[in-house]
Order: structure tokens, then sequence, then C-alpha cells
């Protein structure tokens, strides 16, 4: 891992696009060939109309009825040429964009869904990125189309330089004139997407403040605190904090751009010149000239507005989809091991120390551990010990800086996550509100019990969350979340008490993890919860699984086999209740302080 906050760099912008091409022609290889053909057949007609009308003006001056006639139907072949071309093109290009977004939408879900590890969803430098993303993976469809426009106006960038070269080849430096125009227009984006990037945190955090002042989690103690007022303002000055920087860099590439074109219309103006004056050629060469400029003109100034489209948007998405493809495969480890069926010794910890990703504080410096098979285990220490850090290494959520952590002889490194999951099972004080049936809410423990009665009824037992179901207006077929039609809220306890029994659906696994899931609950529930768990874990337990408890509740982990105190990143001390108290030492302290306050 690496110890400094840079993050990973992204892949360049020309291969990110390529690999979103070729993504999208995966899953849609027809429709993807056909929006695409037809968007070039589209272009044709329209470039063709300078020519056009240069043959119409000889035919006029000339006296010439026939090539009056030839130009006039040439004209409108290509104005309805050109609404056909586009009307169908806009219908394939519609149903292509319609199935490619679902193909996207799935593609970074099942990226992020991939990697073993949640770094990149607690490292702030990465949510940037990936807040990025989510806001634009809904239109990242659009790429495609702003591919097949900018090839569309190239096409017709390249017929209109041929109709100039045919007057004169001195013409085509009117095609010169315009590359300031392009460079310009393909640097102003990135730059000012640097100063977004910039300031991507204010930005995330206005949002934050946003949702604090308007949602209903924190309706109600932003009024009794009353503090609606400095939510906004402090809004306002966030939001002018990240976007003054933006405003500037916006102002200064836009000045640049203005003087490119200001290059390019002395040149158009130029070669109306060169051509009338110059030359003396005839007035329908001139005619050509004041109709291909000025079509010229406009397709230079599509071309570079779709190259800056591209780039200052889609290119941005397109590249952190493909920095997303490669943290996902790099984040694959290498583990070639199924997870064991049982346990014969239990979990080593090895002199394991980590600091998380982008930081150099070790939040667990050098701790070496035994977890014994069949043994219930409680973590106890102040906050910010590393208590809900040993349990992320446990649950392979990140791996160890250095040290191992062993099942029996097996390095759980060498075990492959999927599989060391099915295997693993737990409840979290952070938990998750899944806005569900209340079946599905509990039963997403085991997917493969998803719809079963029983087993979801067996876990919502064990959870003590009988009460819960009983007051759901449909029991556990109630739909939860105010916000859904027919849905219920449901307090904090119960949402708690639901995630507990999602926690339990599975009947064997070998590590039970409890970080704190009954924060919400009074002492002497969790205390019966907990004695009830404890006393079914020491029973049938043929698989030697082992159970870890955190809890601050000193009345609840005494009833551990084995109790782990830590301190400052270290273990401080380990064994029973009682022998830790006969000891005199940290634990001893802390639960004669937390005893004394019950008494």
């Amino acid at each position: 891992m690496k110890p400094t906050g840079d993050p990973d760099p992204l892949p360049p912008a020309l291969s990110s696009i390529w690999r979103l091409c070729k993504l999208g022609y995966r899953h849609e290889p027809r429709m993807m060939l056909a929006a695409f053909v037809l968007s070039q057949l589209a272009a044709l007609p329209d470039a063709l109309l300078a020519l056009w009308l240069a043959l119409l003006g000889r035919g006029v001056l000339g006296h010439r009825p026939r090539l009056v006639l030839a130009a006039a139907i040439g004209l409108g072949a290509t104005a309805t040429a050109t609404w056909f071309l586009r009307t169908v093109s806009t219908r394939v290009q519609r149903r292509f964009r319609d199935r490619v977004t679902i193909a996207l939408e799935s593609h970074v879900a099942r990226l992020q869904a991939s990697v073993a590890t949640i770094a990149h969803h607690e490292r702030p430098e990465y949510l940037d990125r990936l807040a990025m993303l989510r806001d634009q993976v809904f239109v990242l469809d659009h790429m495609y189309m702003s591919v097949f426009e900018t090839c569309g106006w190239i096409l017709r960038l390249g017929v209109t330089v041929a109709l100039l070269v045919s007057i004169h080849p001195a013409l085509a430096l009117l095609a010169v004139a315009a590359l300031p125009t392009v460079v310009t227009a393909t640097w102003r984006p990135g730059v000012e997407r640097v100063a977004q990037e910039r300031a991507a945190a204010h930005d995330r955090l206005a949002r934050h403040l946003f949702t604090v002042a308007t949602t209903a989690a924190s309706g109600k103690e932003v009024r009794v605190a009353g503090i609606g007022a400095q939510l906004v303002a402090r809004r306002r000055e966030t939001w002018g904090r990240g976007h003054a920087p933006v405003a500037a860099v916006r102002w200064a590439s836009a000045a640049w751009h203005a003087l490119a074109w200001a290059v390019f219309g002395l040149a158009y103006v130029g070669a109306i010149a060169f051509v009338a004056l110059g030359m003396r050629a005839p007035a329908a060469s001139v005619l050509l000239v004041l109709a291909a400029g000025s079509r010229l003109s406009m397709y230079v100034g599509a071309t570079v507005g779709e190259l800056g489209f591209l780039r200052g948007f889609w290119v941005y998405g397109a590249r952190r989809l493909a920095w997303l493809e490669d943290y996902a495969a790099a984040a694959h480890q290498a583990a070639d091991l199924p997870a064991p069926d049982a346990l014969r010794d239990g979990i080593r910890l090895e002199r394991v120390s980590f600091a998380y990703p982008g930081t150099t504080r070790l939040v667990l410096d050098d701790v070496s551990l035994a977890l014994p098979a069949g043994a219930v285990v409680a973590i106890v220490g102040e906050n910010g010990a590393g208590k809900s850090t040993l349990v992320k290494l446990l649950a392979k959520l990140y791996e160890p800086t250095s040290g191992a952590i062993y099942l029996d002889d097996v390095p759980l490194a060498r075990v492959r996550p999927d599989a060391w999951r099915t295997r693993l099972t737990g409840a979290f004080q952070d938990f998750f509100r899944f806005e569900l049936r209340a079946r599905h809410a509990v039963g997403l423990g085991d997917v493969r019990h998803l719809d079963d009665a029983e087993p979801v009824g067996r876990a919502v037992a064990r959870a003590g969350a009988d009460d819960v179901v009983a007051r759901l207006p449909a029991g556990l077929d109630t739909q939860l979340g105010a916000g859904w039609p027919e849905g219920v809220d449901v307090s904090f306890g119960q949402w708690q008490k639901l995630a507990l029994a999602r926690g339990f659906m599975r009947d064997r696994p070998l590590l039970l993890v409890l970080d704190e899931p009954t924060a919400a609950l009074d002492a002497e529930t969790e205390h019966a919860l907990f004695e009830r768990y404890v006393a079914a874990s020491r029973g049938a337990n043929d698989e030697g699984r082992v159970t870890v408890l955190v809890s601050h509740r000193f009345s609840t982990v005494r009833m551990a086999d084995l109790i782990v105190v830590m301190d400052g990143a270290r273990v401080v001390e380990v064994g029973s209740h009682d022998a830790l108290v006969r000891r005199g030492g940290p634990y001893a302290e802390l639960y004669g302080i937390q005893a004394a306050a019950y008494r």
C-alpha cells in the first residue's frame, strides 16, 4: 500500500475513449455499427451544399438552364437526404444509447462490487473520482454520439477543404488558421476540469450540507438546534470557495479561445479578398469560397465544440471509468485457496500493522493475537484504539500493511475473498438501511435463502427481532421506508435489530463478527441477546467457529471466553474477565469505572 496521499494517475484520454468504445461494441455491436454508419452518411449531403450553390450561381450567370436545373435538384436531394438520414440516425442512436446506458451502469456497479477491499469507499481522493463517475455514468452513452458526431464533422471539413483547394491550393491555409481554435478548445476543458477536480471536496461538502438542511433524517436536530440559517450560509460559503478558482480559470481560458477565433475570422476575410481581388476569379468561384468558407467556419466551430465537449466531460468520465477498471483489476489479489471447512486451532495474527491508504499513521501497530477455535472473543478499548480496524482486517476488507493473518496454518491473504466471505457473517454499528421488503432486508444476509421463510424466521428469532416484525403491518412482507408506496418507517433501534437478524442468516459461519451492532439498544436487551448467542456458540460448534464481540459495555463482554484490551493501536492485555480483574490493569480500571457508574 502506498503511504502517500497521491492517488493513482488517470489513464490517457485517447486510450480511455478507445476502451469505452470497445465496451460499447462488446455489448451492442450491431447497433453501434449502424449508429456510426448512419451518422457519417448524414454528414455527406450537408457538406455538398456549397458545391450545389456554386453550380447554381454558374448556371444563372452563364444562362445555362440545364445546369440550374441540375443544381436545384441537387439542393433538393441534399435537403431531403439530410432530413431523412438525420431522422433515421437519431432514432437508431437513441435506441443504442438506451441499451448501452444499462450496460454501462451495470459495468460500473459490477466493478465497484468486485473490489474485495473498501479503500476506494474511504479514501477522499478516490471518493472524488467515484463521485464524478457516478454523476457521469448516466450520460456516458453520449460519449459514443459525441465520437460519431466528431467523425461526421471531420468528414464535412475534409469535403469542404477539398472544394476550397479546387479553387486554389493556397485556400487550404484557411483550415490551418482554424488550428488555434482546435488547440484552445481541447486545452480549455482540461484546465477547467483540473480546477473542478480540486474543488470536488468543496462540492461534496456543499451537497452534504444541502442534504442535512433538507432531509427528514436530520430534520429534528436541525430545527431543535436552530441551525438552518447557519447550514444555508455555510453551504453558500463552501460552494463559493470551490467555485471561485473554477470561475477564474474559465474566464482566462475563454479569453484565449476568443483570440483563436479572431485569428480564424481574419483568415476567412483574407481568403475572400484573395479570390475576389487577387485572383480575379469568376463570380461562381467567389460564391463557392463564400459558401464553403462559411460552412468551414460552422464546421470548425462544431468540430471544436464537439472536441471540447468530448474532452471536457465525456473523456473525463471515460478516464475515470478506465481508472476504475484498472483499479479493480489491480485489487484482485493473488488468492488461490478456498476457505477452510472448519477451524482446528483458530485464527492467528502475527505482528500485524496497518495504516489506512493515503496515510502513514499506524492504526494497528505490531499486533500478535490468537483467537482460539470455538471461542467467544471480546475486543474492548477506547474509541480510536483500532477495534473496528481489526475487524475489517479479519473480514478481508483491507490487507495488513505488514504482518499476516492465518486461518490455522493457511495465510488469509491466500484465501479468495469471495470464498472467505461465504464463511463469514456479522453485524456492524454502521449498518445500512435496505429499504426493501422486511423479508428481503433480512434475507440479504444469505442470498441463497432470500425468499425462504424458515431461514429468515430463524434469523429474526436469533436477533430478538420478533417484536419488530410483529409490529409491522404486513409482517415480513412490509415495505420498509416511508418514502415508498405503502412503506413504513421504523425506529433506529428497530433498523438495528433487522440488521442484526441479517447478520444471523448464515447457519454455520467460521467467523461471526458483532461490531457494536446493538449500540442503539438498551444494556439489558444487548446482554440478553449476546448471552443467548454466546450460549448457542458454545453448543453445537463442530466447525470451530470464532465469535468476535466488540462492545463498550463491560457487563456484556465479561461473558466472553477471551477478552482483548486495545489501547493506542496495540493489544495491551489478553485474558478472561476474572483474570484481567485480578491483574488490576487497564481492563480492571475501566471495568471498575463502568461498574461504579451502573451502581
